[in-house]
């Protein structure tokens, strides 16, 4: 699995928004930030200005709980429809060893262009690229429900998403001490 943050926008917005609500200058928006992140629900519905994308391939039994965050995602796919018969498959199209006999059935089902039969044999462990939008308050809603899941791809995801954006204390609720010396 990879996962890669490709760019990060709407910080300042968030800020300027919320300080609208706030009636504050948007510079002291960081520290009242800060303390809303601990109270969580609507305390937080600026997060859903900042937006990230990432470029994520992984196994389609990932995708299809990732669908469960359905309202505040968009995803772009390598479509299956239109490169699935470009080539043969290889154990490097799947996140676990797939029993030889498994890819020379798909080979030949691919060799013969058909779509249909290639689709319906693909394991659930077969990788695929994904492009998925989404913002820090559904991100902060997956790290929450999904950290300690027992999928291991889950905190591959979240520690690669953690460590590539701007601010992720706004996702963990991990307020940050500063030293001021």
């Amino acid at each position: 699995m990879k996962v890669s943050v490709l760019n990060e926008a709407g910080y300042d917005e968030a800020m300027l928004g919320l300080s609208l609500s706030y009636s504050q200058p948007v510079e002291n928006m960081e520290d009242v930030a800060r303390k809303l992140i601990g109270k969580g629900g609507s305390h937080t519905k600026f997060l859903e200005s900042i937006v990230v994308w990432l470029d994520v391939t992984a196994p389609r039994y990932f995708y299809q709980q990732l669908s469960t965050y359905r309202v505040g995602i968009s995803v772009q796919s390598a479509s299956t429809m239109h490169t699935l018969l470009a080539r043969p498959v290889t154990q490097d199209d799947f996140c676990v060893p797939i029993p030889l006999g498994i890819i020379n059935t798909i080979n030949l089902r691919i060799r013969s262009k058909q779509l249909g039969a290639v689709k319906g044999l693909l394991p659930e462990g077969f990788l695929q690229r994904r492009i998925v939008c989404l913002n820090y308050k559904c991100l902060s809603n997956i790290y929450g429900q999904r950290i300690k899941h027992k999928l291991p791809e889950w905190q591959v995801f979240l520690g690669a998403v953690l460590e590539g954006i701007e601010h992720p204390e706004f996702i963990t609720g991990i307020k940050e001490v500063h030293n001021e010396e």
